[in-house]
């Protein structure tokens, strides 16, 4: 009898993710790299080819396998480790069409629960932070001038890294109404305006690169596309060469994404609504926007300094008469 697994995921991907659902690369990519992993966890783990795999073992007891071993080998984060799970999930919602008669084993495997995170501050970098990474590429070189570009265009406008490294020559109006023009999460299309600051480096910029003879913004030396690996390994090696003149640096951990937070940031800082920077940003939705208030000590500081503060009040303790209630008061 055939295997109709392997048949499934690629019908799943071609088909389902492709054709029917006309999900975006992104979607696609992050769906294909689950996979990997978990078929190369399960050939570790059972002996089992990636293509010989049955539908029979991929059981809900292989999945919480995968997890675990995300979560104790790789250190996957809860967000990580939800992302793998829904790749799952949405494969075997598919399945639930096409086989049917594995639907106990497609039950179990939907009902498996994702992982409560803990949600952190927002990380950020300030004024200062940022114009000693600005002040790190060497601009005598290519390379050096090409790096603070992108930097710079990072930190200003606050584009996601997959955005950053997938823009052309062709999404920058320059002039009056600098703009940047990209297509982001769910294949949104949004238009970000520029300061005249990053006008000008751009400007410069594309005039230089135009060399390359690449339609690509920022372009490797050999005129591709930077990959986001490429982009991280660049902003390390600037943080630590910054961090030499803005010590406060060496205790953060700067991320492409936290350059993205500083742009917010620096908008709310400045007294931008919350709507407009969830726009700006590409946000779903405006509750994404609503870390940044938490995370901004000085916006907190003046809503307290606008409330009278009580006098005069005796505050006790609360005590439980009841078994039962002290047993929940020691947990």
């Amino acid at each position: 009898m055939t295997n109709p697994l392997p048949r499934l995921i690629e019908r799943f991907f071609t088909q389902r993710l492709m054709r029917q659902r006309n999900a975006s690369p992104h979607t696609i990519a992050s769906y294909r790299d689950t996979f990997k992993l978990f078929l190369k966890f399960a050939h570790r783990r059972t002996g089992v080819a990636p293509s010989d795999l049955r539908l029979d073992a991929f059981d809900a007891d292989l999945v919480v396998a995968f997890l675990d071993d995300l979560d104790l080998e790789r250190r996957a984060s809860p967000t990580t480790h939800n992302l793998r799970l829904t790749a799952i999930r949405a494969f075997f919602r598919f399945l639930a069409f096409e086989e049917p008669t594995y639907g106990g084993q497609i039950q179990r495997v939907l009902a498996i629960p994702g992982k409560i995170g803990s949600k952190r501050e927002v990380q950020y970098l300030v004024r200062t932070e940022i114009e000693a990474i600005l002040a790190a590429p060497d601009r005598r070189s290519w390379i050096g001038r090409r790096d603070h570009a992108l930097l710079l265009t990072a930190v200003q406008t606050g584009l996601r890294l997959s955005e950053l490294v997938g823009l052309d020559r062709s999404a920058v109006t320059l002039g009056a109404g600098g703009r940047i023009r990209c297509f982001g999460k769910g294949r949104k299309e949004r238009i970000t305006p520029i300061t005249k600051l990053l006008n000008g480096a751009l400007k410069n910029w594309m005039e230089e690169s135009q060399r390359t003879n690449s339609d690509v913004l920022f372009p490797t030396v050999h005129g591709a596309r930077m990959s986001a690996d490429a982009v991280q390994y660049l902003l390390a090696k600037y943080v630590a060469k910054a961090a030499e003149r803005c010590p406060s640096l060496r205790a953060k951990r700067i991320s492409p994404h936290v350059l993205r937070h500083s742009a917010a940031m620096e908008l709310l800082g400045a007294g931008v609504d919350t709507t407009v920077i969830s726009l700006w940003l590409g946000h779903e939705s405006t509750r994404s926007t609503q870390p940044y208030l938490h995370a901004h000590l000085a916006i907190k500081e003046a809503a307290l300094a606008k409330v009278q503060p009580f006098e005069g009040t005796a505050y006790r303790r609360f005590k439980a008469d009841d078994t039962l209630l002290s047993f929940l008061d020691q947990l």
